[in-house]
């Protein structure tokens, strides 16, 4: 039986939400399917950070970060268990997208656990030392450097209409 879509919103996080974005990203933390955030980490980026909230209670989290001048990453995508197959992830990255074009972000990056969820959304696979500024800045403090098992993808927004 497919779960029918949630009716809620998408919105822009307030710093009211750092603690609610941090729990829902550090239950996928502990299982080793996502990088922890600190609460300093989550307030220092909470305006690029995007929430679906159905009610009061927020289901989703995703986070958009400028990399550099033409280059963007979605990452920090977490959705609660409970609301799993409903649209919520989709919706997100929808809206990542849609701001990246805003600021004219030229492609957008992810490194994920999940490929084929953003193979769907018309990422493709590439080489992690294609994204040299992400693995220097980042994945050198990973637990797992060097041996990261995550799927690097990217998306040229250059080509959507």
């Amino acid at each position: 039986m497919k779960k029918k879509k949630t009716r809620g919103k998408i919105r822009e996080a307030r710093v009211s939400d750092t603690h609610a974005i941090q729990e829902i990203i550090n239950f996928y933390a502990k299982k080793g399917k996502m990088i922890p955030r600190s609460l300093s980490e989550v307030c220092e980026n909470i305006r690029s950070y995007f929430l679906y909230e159905k009610g009061n209670e927020i289901l989703g989290v995703c986070n958009l970060r400028v990399y550099w001048s033409d280059m963007g990453e979605v990452c920090s995508l977490a959705v609660k268990k409970k609301a799993f197959g409903r649209g919520i992830g989709s919706q997100l990255i929808n809206k990542c997208i849609a701001e990246a074009k805003k600021v004219e972000i030229k492609k957008v990056f992810a490194l994920t656990y999940e490929p084929d969820f953003f193979i769907k959304k018309g990422f493709v696979k590439v080489d992690k030392s294609d994204l040299p500024q992400k693995i220097w800045s980042d994945c050198i403090r990973c637990l797992k450097f060097p041996h990261c098992d995550e799927i690097a993808l990217i998306k040229n927004l250059d080509e959507e209409s």
